[in-house]
């Protein structure tokens, strides 16, 4: 399938990227990027919350916070690349069970492997819009015997890169201390992988769901 190029059915996407970037704006304009860092972002602290929204709504108030301008950037560019050919796919609605189901499973995952630690970032939710890409527009480029292992092994190859990818970022914005486990920004591996898988196991029957619907 080759991915469309019109953002006119794909208004979801263009308002996520919108309200994403405003919200970062808005924090780094008044110098409270920090405050919004522990007001908004996933911080389950055995899972009795911190922040100023209870905990259950947490893992969506934080794909609103990023820890700086490349991160944001990086984020938004992933995110208008492959929401857009996914949404106008899927449809809208789809698209934002997609977007919010990936915040939830990049949270649970995160918060599985390590449960202390906060998460910021829509790059969870993001996972899963790449995992659903990865299905729908995946190229079969591996010579194998199955063109469904091929599909699966090209969106094996795809969450690598875009874990890779997340973690230069974290090197780029936090220099040694990442590498050396000091204070500083840690990419949350788990979350990416998390979203990813949910958004490569509902592509199919999303694709379904607005079939059927119609």
């Amino acid at each position: 399938m080759r991915p469309p190029d019109n953002w006119k059915k794909a208004p979801l996407t263009a308002c996520l990227t919108l309200a994403t970037i405003a919200a970062w704006l808005v924090a780094a304009l008044f110098g409270q990027e920090e405050r919004a860092i522990a007001l908004f972002g996933f911080l389950p602290d055995g899972i009795g919350g911190a922040g100023l929204v209870p905990v259950w709504l947490q893992p969506l108030t934080a794909t609103l916070v990023h820890a700086g301008f490349p991160h944001l950037l990086f984020n938004m560019i992933v995110l208008a690349f492959c929401g857009r050919p996914v949404e106008t796919v899927l449809g809208t609605l789809a698209m934002a069970i997609l977007y919010v189901l990936g915040a939830y499973a990049a949270a649970g995952a995160q918060y599985l492997v390590d449960p202390g630690a906060p998460m910021i970032g829509a790059s969870g939710a993001i996972s899963a819009v790449l995992g659903a890409y990865a299905m729908l527009f995946g190229r079969n480029k591996v010579k194998v015997a199955s063109p469904t292992l091929a599909l699966w092994l090209n969106a094996l190859w795809l969450m690598t890169a875009w874990v890779v990818l997340q973690i230069c970022v974290g090197i780029a914005l936090s220099g040694a201390s990442f590498l050396t486990g000091g204070e500083g920004l840690k990419i949350a591996v788990a979350a990416h992988i998390g979203g990813f898988i949910l958004g490569v196991l509902l592509a199919n029957p999303l694709l379904l769901f607005k079939y059927r619907k119609a």
